[in-house]
């Protein structure tokens, strides 16, 4: 029988800081930080990383933590403003960079201290015995980068370009030559109620730069990536996606030392956004470089081209990558009961886009781009995700991701600014999150304000992921699809899905049901799977989420199980 496989199986929490531990609970349209409030460092403290910690999470990725472009004015700190026309939000985009070297100073409790309460979150994270993902934004930075607190022989970037030239290597930015950007016609920063002196529709900038997503024009449209500006590692866009990598662009080493720089204060983990639009051979340069230095730093893309994900592993030497276009896409077709949703697409994604990389994926139902599943966008019930989060921590090896609030069934109602209603909870405004405010419950991270049904979310979630995380089948055991023996069986439909995982020591049979009602099933193994793990006569089953027994008096006839509307089981076979 095959061994155990290495471990991936992080479980990671996603957490904006900013909104985390933000109490305040006005939630006025397009407020001000003064107003809507701004969660700090130091309200992550030991009993909050503790209850994420015993919640069966092995990382938390802290998103939005390096400084970025808004409209709240920290002149007094030695900040240079930002102008309001080139900014998305009261806070701005925690993905329009505005300075690699520093962190955001609405973190801060001391503005000037704003460095080191980031390093003692990140002391207080590790000391709770978990680790610590921050973002890296490779594609682009905020139109007002300018780097005021970076080490002595740091070039900034685009400080050495020439900008008479649209595309060279030498290059940090792509221009148009002879043209001023232009600020998309319309765009009304931070509404109505907001009023600044910079606000007046226009930005110097000239020559205009590339935008972030690949707009290479003066004139991007308010729809564009319009507060970014693109960044150059040596591929010539406009003549044919030329690659110019010899001798290694500027970019590449400066993308180095900032990562080199930050992995030196103990991160532990970089979630790097939109990879695809960085080209590959940079990250296989990077990567082994960085690990060369730190061997278990890891490196986890956002990336939607289920093409290229061997190229970005095998050759970019990412450790994983996202699986939205596939797992994500299909179960949320499964949990909104679409028209032609099926199991099998979940067959699809290992068994075709995922074939000999399932390891390295990263499954998840929320995350801040993707719409909360209690929304109305989406599934409307927290509760009907259940089967969909059973599948997602628990079909391979790889990690699984939550989002703060998902536990508690959060629905990001209402308009918070830039941000509209969407069903995603705001990255750009200044906001409180309700129903997560709930369990934060005044900085108390306790659950006081919880109803009981999110309390029994949350329970959920919890026995969910403990159950991964304690258990070596689901951690780093085997894995045997039981779809085909069972399609023909009483019960069973397209929206049951059945598989095994499995180590020497340890058989986890789990079932998940995606239909509104329960189903009756006679859930049988396949003969080559039972001759494989030696299975003989009479067997029971534990399950691991509620402590139910069951058995069968020959497990060649399988087991008859009731599987609970929008449910599932996750059966450990005790002889």
């Amino acid at each position: 029988m095959e061994q155990p496989q290495p471990n991936h199986k992080l479980i990671i929490y996603q957490l904006l800081p900013r909104l985390f531990g933000n109490t305040k609970t006005l939630n006025k349209n397009y407020g001000s930080i003064e107003e809507n409030g701004a969660g700090k460092f130091n309200d992550i403290n030991d009993k909050a990383l503790l209850e994420i910690k015993n919640m069966g999470f092995t990382h938390v990725w802290y998103t939005g933590i390096i400084e970025h472009a808004t409209m709240t004015d920290y002149s007094g700190y030695g900040i240079n403003p930002d102008d309001p026309d080139i900014v998305k939000g009261r806070a701005g985009s925690p993905y329009a960079i505005k300075d690699y070297y520093d962190v955001d100073p609405d973190l801060a409790v001391d503005v000037k201290n704003r460095m080191a309460e980031y390093q003692a979150l990140i002391d207080r994270t590790h000391a709770n015995g978990l680790k610590v993902i921050m973002d890296l934004v490779p594609n682009h930075v905020a139109r007002t980068y300018g780097s005021d607190v970076k080490r002595a022989g740091v070039r900034d970037f685009g400080q050495d370009d020439d900008q008479s030239r649209a595309f060279s290597a030498k290059n940090d930015f792509y221009y148009t030559p002879g043209q001023a950007f232009a600020v998309p016609y319309g765009y009304n920063p931070g509404g109505n109620e907001f009023h600044s002196p910079l606000k007046d529709g226009r930005f110097n900038e000239n020559p205009a730069k590339a935008t972030g997503n690949d707009v290479f024009s003066a004139t991007p449209s308010v729809n564009d990536w319009f507060e970014t500006m693109k960044l150059n590692y040596g591929v010539d866009y406009m003549n044919g996606h030329a690659l110019h990598f010899d001798p290694i662009p500027p970019m590449w080493n400066k993308i180095y030392d900032i990562l080199h720089w930050w992995s030196a204060k103990g991160i532990d983990g970089f979630r790097c956004d939109m990879v695809e639009m960085v080209p590959v051979e940079f990250w296989g340069w990077v990567i082994p470089k960085l690990k060369a230095e730190h061997p278990d730093l890891i490196f986890i893309g956002e990336a939607y081209n289920t093409g290229q994900y061997r190229n970005y592993i095998f050759n970019g030497k990412f450790d994983y990558l996202y699986d939205k276009v596939g797992l994500y896409d299909s179960i949320k077709k499964l949990t909104n009961n679409e028209y032609g949703a099926s199991t099998w697409d979940i067959n699809r994604v290992w068994n075709q886009d995922c074939t000999g990389i399932d390891q390295h994926m990263l499954r998840f139902m929320e995350n801040h781009d993707e719409q909360r599943i209690a929304s109305r966008y989406f599934a409307g019930n927290p509760w009907l995700a259940v089967p969909g989060m059973i599948v997602s921590a628990a079909l391979s090896t790889g990690p699984v991701m939550v989002y703060f609030g998902q536990e508690v069934g959060e629905p990001a109602t209402g308009t918070e600014g830039f941000s509209g209603d969407d069903g995603r909870t705001t990255i750009f405004d200044y906001w409180g999150v309700p129903e997560h405010q709930k369990w934060l419950n005044n900085g108390q991270f306790d659950g006081g304000q919880l109803s009981e049904s999110q309390k029994n979310l949350r329970g959920f979630y919890s026995k969910l992921l403990n159950v991964v995380n304690q258990n070596e089948a689901l951690k780093t055991g085997q894995f045997w699809e039981l779809m085909v023996c069972n399609e023909h069986q009483n019960g069973f439909d397209q929206l049951i899905y059945i598989f095994l995982r499995y180590t020497d020591k340890q058989r986890i049979l789990v079932i998940t049901n995606f239909n509104r009602s329960e189903r009756q099933i006679q859930v049988k193994l396949s003969g080559d799977l039972i001759a494989k793990l030696n299975l003989t006569g009479k067997q029971t089953f534990t399950d691991l989420l509620s402590g139910a027994k069951f058995s069968t008096d020959d497990i060649n006839n399988g087991v008859t199980l009731m599987v609970a509307a929008s449910g599932g089981m996750i059966l450990e076979i005790v002889q």
